[in-house]
Formats: C-alpha cells, sequence, structure tokens
C-alpha cells in the first residue's frame, strides 16, 4: 500500500492544495466548535480539531498539525468575527497544558485589541470569550450567569503550583500547642 503525501482526497486520492484543505477544514472546524460551545465549560484539543475535520471532510493530510493547524482556525476567527460570533477558537487549547497558545494573538488582532504578552492574561482573556461562546451558542449556563474557567488541565497546573509554593505549616509543641521554632524546641516549655 502507497502512503498518501501532502494533501489529498480519501475517496479517490486526487491531490488537494493546501490553501483549498485549509478553506475546506475552516468550515468543518466552524461546525464543529459551534458544537462544543453548546456545552458549558467544554473545551477541545488542537489534535481534536485536526482529526475531526479531516474525518468529516474526507480531505486528508500528512502534514504536521502544527503546520497548518493555524492557518485553518485563522478562518474561523475571521468568519466569527465577520457573522458577529463570539471568537470560537478560543475553546481550542494544547492538549499538554490545557493552553490556547500564541495563535489567540489572531483573536485580539481581528477585534482590534492589543497584543497580550502575559501568558496567564491571554488565558483569562481567552476564558472570558469561551463564557461568551457557551452563553451566545445556546449552552445550559448556571442561574449565576456562569463564570469564564480556564482549561481543566492549566487550572490543576496553577493549583498544583500554588500547592507547592504555601509554605508548609510548622509543627505545634505537643504540651503547649504553640507553634515551634526551627530549632524543633518549644521555647515555651522546653518539649
Amino acid at each position: 500500500m502507497v502512503r498518501q503525501r501532502g494533501y489529498w482526497r480519501e475517496s479517490d486520492g486526487s491531490p488537494v492544495t493546501a490553501p483549498k484543505s485549509w478553506e475546506i477544514w475552516a468550515g468543518h472546524a466552524y461546525e464543529l466548535l459551534t458544537t462544543v460551545a453548546r456545552r458549558y465549560h467544554a473545551i477541545i484539543t488542537y489534535g481534536e480539531v485536526g482529526e475531526k475535520v479531516q474525518a468529516a471532510s474526507g480531505v486528508r493530510t500528512s502534514a504536521l498539525l502544527h503546520n497548518w493547524i493555524g492557518p485553518v482556525l485563522g478562518k474561523v476567527v475571521h468568519e466569527a468575527h465577520r457573522r458577529g460570533d463570539p471568537p470560537l477558537t478560543a475553546l481550542v487549547v494544547h492538549a499538554g497544558d490545557g493552553m490556547v497558545g500564541v495563535g489567540y494573538e489572531e483573536v485580539l488582532k481581528v477585534e482590534g485589541l492589543p497584543s497580550i504578552v502575559d501568558e496567564m492574561e491571554r488565558e483569562q482573556h481567552a476564558a472570558a470569550a469561551r463564557l461568551r461562546c457557551y452563553r451566545h451558542f445556546g449552552a445550559e449556563i448556571p442561574p449565576d450567569g456562569g463564570t469564564p474557567a480556564l482549561a481543566p488541565k492549566l487550572e490543576a497546573t496553577r493549583e498544583r503550583r500554588r500547592r507547592n509554593q504555601e509554605p508548609s505549616p510548622r509543627p505545634l509543641c505537643p504540651s503547649c500547642f504553640l507553634q515551634l521554632p526551627a530549632t524543633g524546641w518549644c521555647d515555651n516549655c522546653g518539649a
């Protein structure tokens, strides 16, 4: 079996140009992301988007995901802006760290906002944009109006870091229950 290279139609193996593939995938990505947006606090990874748009379109590629997902999602950013929809690409995060990544800059540019250099600031902006997506596309929102949320993987990493940075409480004296100094001997009772 000969392995295809480049971009091709699954049905007959005919070649498709990269730009045409991106255009086709962008339409499928838009539809996919509106579906994701209908579930409160739902997200999807870049890899999942890549596989789902290829499967739905019947157009495949041997190119690495990071070489083509940016142009596809860039088209989604511009289409969402044209339609007056919130930035659907805020729903797409890296599998490894749960972050939207630097490609999110296109959302800021299209919205006429300045670039956000600080990663956590960018993630907070994306979390707020995701909440706008959930509201706009009809997700079942809690009665309090919902809250912006970081991707679960990113939130878990932040929580782990927070716990690791907190100093552990110093032990207490078993007799008088005062916190022991660094020496480990109670200044009050000598225990």
